[in-house]
């Protein structure tokens, strides 16, 4: 089995085609403006290199959120029509369960944090398996740090900015090293799904926004 996995919540692009024997290939761009100008192509240039086709494809995995508006449009738009011409299932996950599950077994309690910007963060927690507990936020980090219990991991874009509030809130944080191009993880977690059966309907796929968007109406 095959799959194809899309990241494009964040600047941070990146695609990968993963099988049983790992991952077979990678890219990876860092396009602050925008994936819509390399994503497709690099599906065809790594699918070529693979002797592939679309059609031979098992399975598409894609990042529903949170995170840009207008990538995560390009990635599940891009996904979604793919799997539509292949008829193939797909697996949805938000990036912040990709980023947990990439964590997993670091520390009892696992949080994801992914910058959103405005002096806020998209956040979640999680058990030491990268299982979320609690709902999905976006908001103040000292809203999601309240509470955590000494140890806990963090992981994430969101870690970087706020390492030293995260050291003056939580007693002996851990600060895994996780992999911020997110598709080969994705592409791993999702082959696990698919191979058991699980997966949908490209058209069940649904973006993860938590905040509305940002909208500036004209002036008169």
């Amino acid at each position: 089995m095959r799959v194809l996995a899309v990241d494009t919540t964040t600047s941070r692009g990146s695609l990968a085609v993963v099988g049983a024997e790992g991952v077979l290939a990678e890219v990876r761009v860092t396009a602050p403006d925008g994936h819509s100008r390399w994503l497709l192509s690099a599906v065809d240039v790594a699918l070529r290199g693979l002797g592939l086709r679309p059609r031979d494809l098992d399975g598409f995995a894609v990042t529903t959120g949170p995170g840009s508006f207008t990538g995560l449009r390009v990635g599940l738009s891009s996904v979604q029509g793919l799997a539509l011409a292949c008829g193939a299932r797909c697996v949805g996950l938000p990036s912040l369960d990709v980023l947990a599950l990439a964590a997993a077994g670091s520390a009892p309690r696992i949080v994801a944090l992914v910058d959103a910007f405005r002096g806020e963060v998209y956040a979640g927690a999680y058990d030491r398996l990268g299982g979320l507990d609690g709902d999905y936020r976006v908001g103040p980090l000292e809203g999601v740090l309240d509470g955590l219990p000494p140890g806990t991991a963090f992981v994430g874009d969101g870690v970087g900015r706020h390492r030293e509030g995260i050291r003056a809130a939580v007693a002996a944080p851990v600060f895994p090293e996780v992999d911020l191009f997110l598709a080969a993880t994705l592409g791993r977690e999702a082959l696990e799904r698919l191979t058991r059966g699980d997966g949908g309907s490209p058209a069940d796929l649904r973006a993860l926004y938590l905040r509305g968007a940002d909208i500036r109406l004209p002036t008169r």
